[in-house]
């Protein structure tokens, strides 16, 4: 399956396109690559692009004041990624968001998304079940970090995404998590999935 049948896939997922729409939607992505650890969207800017991971694993990541780090989200294909708060609100971001390894996109100006979204409901409510589902994902994970001990949140992360442990260096799943990474190191030695 090639990445515009990916895409095609994950968006009508959650609403079919008629004929026009699916014309006028797909033919506003572009492929897009960058190396690791490059920095796609800078904390200051506005996210320009509405992002489709066709390959390799990206973080949004905060980083306050003192250079403190918060990794809050992963992306990996096939998936959206992106600031989507400072996409679809054209406000600067407050985030960054890199590449961990070398990755591969589709990406659509928003632009061409937002003239997608007002000239077909479809479009629109596509992209609205698609927000609707990350932020219930976002309360979900919200829960787990301030309810959940150090070995249920990272049993949680293994029940929810199993694969991960090969795809995110560890370091960064333990930021994920809220958990030291010494701690981190001793959940994977002791605990049985």
């Amino acid at each position: 399956m090639n990445n515009l049948e990916n895409l095609k896939q994950a968006i009508e997922h959650f609403r079919p396109f008629n004929p026009e729409a699916a014309a006028d939607f797909y033919n506003i992505w572009s492929e897009h690559r960058v190396k690791r650890k490059e920095i796609i969207t800078t904390a200051g800017e506005v996210e320009k692009y509405l992002y489709f991971v066709t390959d390799g694993v990206q973080r949004i990541v905060y980083q306050d004041d003192q250079h403190r780090e918060s990794t809050l989200v992963f992306s990996y294909a096939p998936s959206f990624g992106g600031v989507i708060d400072s996409f679809f609100l054209q406000k600067p971001s407050v985030y960054y968001f890199e590449a961990l390894t070398p990755s591969s996109f589709l990406r659509a100006p928003f632009e061409a998304v937002n003239q997608c979204m007002q000239k077909h409901h479809c479009v629109s409510e596509a992209l609205r079940l698609g927000v609707t589902q990350a932020f219930s994902g976002l309360l979900e994970r919200m829960v787990e970090l301030q309810c959940f001990t150090s070995e249920e949140k990272f049993r949680q992360l293994l029940k929810r995404s199993p694969h991960i442990l090969t795809l995110v260096p560890h370091k960064y799943l333990a930021n994920y998590l809220g958990i030291d990474a010494t701690n981190f190191s001793k959940l994977i030695n002791s605990v049985r999935i």
